[in-house]
């Protein structure tokens, strides 16, 4: 199964993982997911091997011919032919010249989408909700928090750090421990909305955890609060109460599960760029009042 992509990518992934598990249960399956990701890779309970993998890039795969080889990465050839040049027995891919196979939809949801190229190319049930990770076996940093994720892949869906900061310092005026999450490239963005809000340097886990740790966090917090990335996907993993902030992309296509604990806010028609190095206008649109009046029903 290959998916080298991000963490949103992996975890929206997880449900399409259960059903090939599901279609095979007597196999061994093998993941290819970015090393990065191994660690939480390794948490899906239907994986029994995670095999390094960059995205487009041949696999270093040393077995025999897998009896089936699925492309849950993309669309088109470029790679299906990653997954092809293993010489499976049975290949699974998403329909393009000289890969027959179910129809790809532009206007449907990640989960929906890899759930739907399972179920329709093996036959089997595939549950769109089956998004559980399994908690690591560690002590978290911190436990009971509310997390507060400023960070995401492109400056288009970054919600401006001044509002994060009063996000923050509204929550820790109720009473909550708040921190500050980040990868490494992220701890100084972490420190300004941490400074901006009133918390210590000690609020700033941004760079400080491994993705364990930080997925360790996730799980037993509080409440989470962050826009479309990755951290947004780990609260849907553990079921956290969360309030997500869209902006150039539908939550139609990548939002948390309905569930009463996953509140959206978003005010956007779907025409933004997802890739976009200023902030998308519609994430703009989001005011402070919205986010901590969502936080305080949630809470």
């Amino acid at each position: 199964m290959l998916r080298p992509l991000g963490l949103g990518d992996l975890l929206t992934g997880v449900p399409a993982i259960r059903g090939v598990r599901a279609a095979v249960p007597d196999h061994r399956l093998v993941l290819a997911t970015t090393r990065a990701l191994q660690p939480l890779a390794a948490l899906i309970d239907a994986v029994d091997e995670v095999l390094p993998a960059v995205e487009l890039e041949p696999l270093d795969w040393a077995g025999p011919p897998p009896e089936l080889a699925v492309d849950l990465h993309g669309k088109g050839p470029l790679s299906h032919v990653v997954v092809a040049d293993l010489q499976p027995e049975r290949l699974l891919t998403f329909d393009s010249p000289g890969y027959p196979g179910p129809a790809w939809y532009p206007d449907e949801h990640e989960v929906r989408r890899w759930c739907r190229l399972v179920s329709e190319g093996l036959d089997v049930a595939c549950d769109p909700d089956a998004l559980d990770l399994a908690v690591p076996d560690l002590v978290p940093p911190v436990a009971g928090v509310a997390v507060v994720h400023p960070g995401a892949a492109f400056p288009g869906r970054r919600w401006p750090p001044e509002r994060f900061s009063a996000v923050a310092a509204h929550l820790a005026a109720s009473g909550l421990d708040v921190v500050v999450t980040g990868g490494p490239a992220e701890r100084d963005l972490a420190l300004a909305v941490a400074a901006g809000a009133g918390l210590g340097e000690d609020a700033v886990l941004a760079g400080r955890t491994t993705s364990l740790e930080l997925a360790a966090v996730i799980a037993a917090a509080r409440v989470v609060v962050c826009g479309d990335t990755g951290v947004a996907h780990l609260a849907s993993a553990y079921r956290r109460p969360s309030v997500v902030l869209f902006g150039p992309v539908s939550p139609a296509l990548w939002g948390p599960p309905p569930r009463p604990q996953h509140v959206v806010l978003w005010h956007g028609d779907g025409t933004g760029d997802p890739w976009g190095t200023t902030l998308d206008p519609a994430l703009d649109r989001i005011t402070v009042p919205e986010v901590t009046t969502a936080l305080d029903q949630l809470l």
